[in-house]
């Protein structure tokens, strides 16, 4: 089985970027089990078809704007998840997770279980901001959301005895939440 665990988001949009945030963080504190991957999807778009097709199961974080309280986390499974996908395009141009999943099940590649653990955000107009309290705040519990669907899926990671350093992230170039989000000087 194959499973690919995915945060997407843009980093650059205060909190829209809590589904890279919080895939960062469980990398930093978990290690998977054989056959699954942790993705940072970022803004790719049409760029993952091919990733979430290869997947036998899916698990998305993602900013999604349920109208609840900001920090509010649901997760959502199955034929509800491309209803609730995205909390904000940035672009016309730009391709929204629904449009992946459409790909995907067109394609006849959808995989067979999904979930989106999606985090009501506060903020998505602080260009160069950070996340915010309530939904940085949230990180840890939707990894326990995470951990939990995992665990029942048979392929439940094994928390580190000490996180990864800084700098020892999803890519070895990635821009990590403490070095982005310094407090500003202003």
């Amino acid at each position: 089985m194959s499973v690919l665990v995915l945060g997407i988001g843009n980093i650059l949009w205060a909190d829209e970027g809590f589904g890279v945030r919080a895939v960062e963080a469980f990398h930093r504190l978990y290690a998977m089990a054989d056959g699954v991957e942790l993705l940072d999807g970022g803004t790719q778009g049409l760029y993952l078809v091919d990733r979430v097709c290869d997947a036998d199961r899916l698990v998305v974080f993602d900013a999604i704007d349920y109208g609840l309280a900001p920090g509010t986390l649901k997760m959502v499974r199955g034929d509800a998840v491309p209803k609730f996908t995205g909390a904000k395009k940035m672009s016309l141009h730009q391709t929204g997770f629904q449009e992946v999943l459409s790909a995907a099940d067109l394609m006849d590649r959808y995989p067979e279980d999904i979930a989106l653990i999606g985090c009501q955000p506060l903020d998505l107009e602080d260009w160069g901001g950070p996340l915010t309290p309530p939904v940085a705040a949230a990180i840890e519990p939707a990894i326990a959301l995470a951990i939990d669907l995992l665990a029942g899926w048979g392929v439940a990671p094994v928390r580190r005895k000490a996180p990864l350093a800084a700098g020892k992230g999803l890519l070895g170039h990635d821009i990590d939440r403490a070095g982005y989000e310094r407090p500003r000087v202003g």
